[in-house]
């Protein structure tokens, strides 16, 4: 239910708007009654979007006239892009939009960052945002964490009201990084996992995330705060990618001890980049799948109302079947 005390929201603007999360928020503002507009590297003039980039405020800038909320999804979202990419969309992008947004008057930016803030490498178990934050080496990793200090400065400074939102690990149908991809590893029999496949996924169901979105557009107390959106439960990676092998009728996933895993995956990479061609299969990812520690969503909860009602049985269900009316598991 919206906030009574919330000020209204009648138009928003959507950076990456033909994205994965970007189209399923979209679908749900309009369904809502909120006039949605949008940015991408494509027009979509049915959709409301305008071709732009958002490291270069030119004409689509145009589009923030009248918003009250930016949903900011546009981003790098790879562990095989360089860090000079990353950080030119991710950062540099992010303060080119809040630039943007302050000077069109808009009230609020809500930022999608990711979980990964708190780093690869290791951070206790239900970890929660008052933990810091901590670069580890990886672009996306590291300029995920330097965007958050881009819009959070922004509201300090009192140019924008910000609010950060930390998303799980995302999936549903269209979901490129969870469910596309490794379809696409599986089926060419490159798919592995470390830590024997104990290591934890934290999956979102794309529609929980969305209603957590809409949540930050509006409350007032979420102005200048981090929120992780994630999933009801953290599961093992071979629990989560089981799902995927079963809808392709195989036995899987291989889960190799990590040391193992990690070699075999740079080695995979170093023959990838002697041909001109990098995939997610490397070292980075190897190390993703090896976390062991969950995420407290329950600031989200508390503060926001959210709660999280779609669990991986329900989710892997809705997009095994888009799956199947697309043709992509033939």
């Amino acid at each position: 239910m919206p906030d009574p005390a919330a000020p209204p929201v009648r138009r928003v603007l959507i950076t990456g708007a033909l994205g994965f999360i970007g189209r399923a928020v979209a679908d749900r503002l309009t369904a809502d009654g909120i006039e949605v507009v949008g940015v991408d590297r494509e027009a979509d003039p049915a959709r409301g979007v305008v071709a732009g980039d958002t490291t270069d405020p030119g004409p689509w800038a145009a589009a923030l006239q009248g918003c009250d909320v930016v949903l900011h999804t546009a981003a790098v979202v790879s562990n095989a892009v360089e860090v000079d990419e990353q950080w030119r969309v991710n950062v540099l992008g992010t303060r080119r939009v809040v630039e943007a947004a302050r000077d069109a008057g808009v009230r609020r930016i809500v930022h999608l960052s990711s979980i990964r803030a708190f780093s690869d490498l290791g951070f206790p178990d239900g970890v929660t945002e008052d933990h810091p934050v901590r670069p580890d080496g990886n672009p996306y990793v590291d300029t995920k964490i330097a965007s958050e200090q881009v819009v959070l400065q922004a509201h300090a400074a009192g140019e924008i009201e910000t609010v950060v939102v930390r998303p799980g690990d995302v999936y549903g149908p269209g979901s490129r990084p969870w469910v596309l991809l490794p379809l696409e590893a599986i089926r060419a029999r490159q798919f592995l996992l470390p830590a024997m496949g104990r290591g934890i996924h934290s999956p979102v169901y794309v529609d929980d995330l969305v209603a957590g979105l809409v949540l930050t557009t509006t409350h007032p107390d979420a102005a200048g705060q981090v929120f992780t959106i994630a999933g009801p439960r953290g599961v093992r990676c071979d629990e989560y990618f089981g799902h995927l092998y079963r809808m392709l009728g195989r036995k899987g996933p291989l889960g190799l001890p990590t040391p193992v895993a990690v070699g075999l995956a740079a080695a995979a990479d170093r023959a990838g980049r002697a041909r001109g061609r990098r995939t997610e299969v490397n070292a980075i990812s190897m190390r993703y799948f090896a976390r062991t520690g969950t995420y407290s969503i329950e600031k989200a909860r508390s503060l926001l109302g959210y709660a999280p009602v779609v669990d991986l049985d329900e989710g892997m269900a809705r997009t095994e079947e888009w799956l199947r009316a697309e043709g992509l598991l033939g």
